[in-house]
């Protein structure tokens, strides 16, 4: 998908910008490989500074309920400093190193639903203009591709994924969004349990797993959300399915530790829970467990198909917006 727009500072006859990534997903933390194609208009042009930002569509809460915008969450300069003579066709190639906490955008070749991008600026004769936007696809590293395969070989279910606004205290965060997977437990955890919530910090030396649980009520005692968090190398050797599962028994069972149905320490660390989370246009997909790990499948009638669709149209907009 690749938009292109005539750089409205300067007006009809200014250069145009198009940037191609290099085909294929990249992983959190790896390095971003394209060009950025220019066309000169019909004068010559100094081009000063050519820019990536990496964007976000991400949730915030608000009083009035959750809210869809878009976060920058990097920059880059990768050129600038020459002319761009009329009619003249150049291409600048660039690599960039994602951030470590980029969001997971496919799993096993499916659409989550996450939308990102990476917008291109030119800086002309000392106006800006941002003339591109392109969807940026991101595969998850080996680790948490191995956490989220040993959730499914326990027979927990993808129900939707998204992008929460705010940080988690306690933990080494560097964004000022994070992302929760949302699945659903197997029949051994579902009196227990409503849903669990995976969110993956990763960093140069390893990765934070924090899982947030939303218990049903007990006999004596109401729901609430119970969080915990566990910290794993890049290049850990695991049984990753009864490391998963002692995750989960620790989850479940912290309720012991409080002595209180409502322990503050969730709202504490996410904000307010006041309802469940509103997935983006990842609702509907759904991951089955099964001996092979997970696979994106369909529920309630939204396929992977449409979910291109919906992050097509985001991108559009955008477009339309500027």
């Amino acid at each position: 998908m690749v938009f292109k727009r005539l750089l409205g500072s300067l007006g009809v006859g200014g250069p145009t910008v198009d940037t191609v990534l290099d085909p294929g997903p990249v992983r959190p933390g790896s390095t971003l490989t394209g060009r950025v194609r220019l066309k000169g208009g019909r004068a010559g042009f100094d081009i000063e500074g050519i820019t990536l930002e990496l964007v976000a569509r991400v949730e915030t809460e608000h009083e009035e309920g959750e809210r869809e915008g878009t976060v920058a969450f990097d920059r880059f300069t990768v050129g600038g400093g020459f002319r761009l003579a009329e009619g003249e066709e150049r291409d600048v190639p660039f690599g960039v190193a994602l951030p470590w906490e980029t969001p997971v955008t496919e799993l096993y070749g499916q659409p989550l639903g996450i939308v990102l991008g990476v917008r291109t600026e030119l800086s002309v004769a000392g106006a800006k203009d941002k003339g591109d936007l392109d969807p940026l696809t991101v595969g998850p590293l080996p680790v948490q591709e191995a956490v989220l395969e040993a959730f499914g070989t326990l027979g927990f279910g993808f129900r939707s994924a998204d992008l929460e606004h705010g940080r988690i205290g306690g933990t080494g965060q560097q964004l000022p969004f994070y992302q929760e997977i949302e699945i659903v437990p197997p029949p051994r955890y579902a009196d227990r349990v409503n849903e669990v919530e995976v969110t993956f910090l990763a960093g140069p030396d390893g990765m934070e797993v924090v899982l947030e649980a939303d218990k049903r009520d007990g006999l004596f005692s109401g729901g609430y959300d119970a969080l915990t968090r566990f910290t794993v190398g890049h290049y850990d050797s695991r049984d990753w399915t009864a490391e998963v599962d002692g995750w989960m028994r620790e989850l479940v069972e912290h309720r012991a530790s409080h002595g209180s149905p409502v322990p503050p320490a969730p709202h504490d660390l996410h904000g307010s829970h006041d309802d469940h989370h509103r997935s983006g246009p990842g609702m509907g997909t759904a991951v089955a467990a099964g001996a092979a790990g997970l696979a994106v499948g369909v529920v309630g009638g939204m396929v992977a198909a449409e979910v291109v669709d919906e992050v097509g149209d985001f991108f559009e907009d955008e477009g339309e917006e500027e």
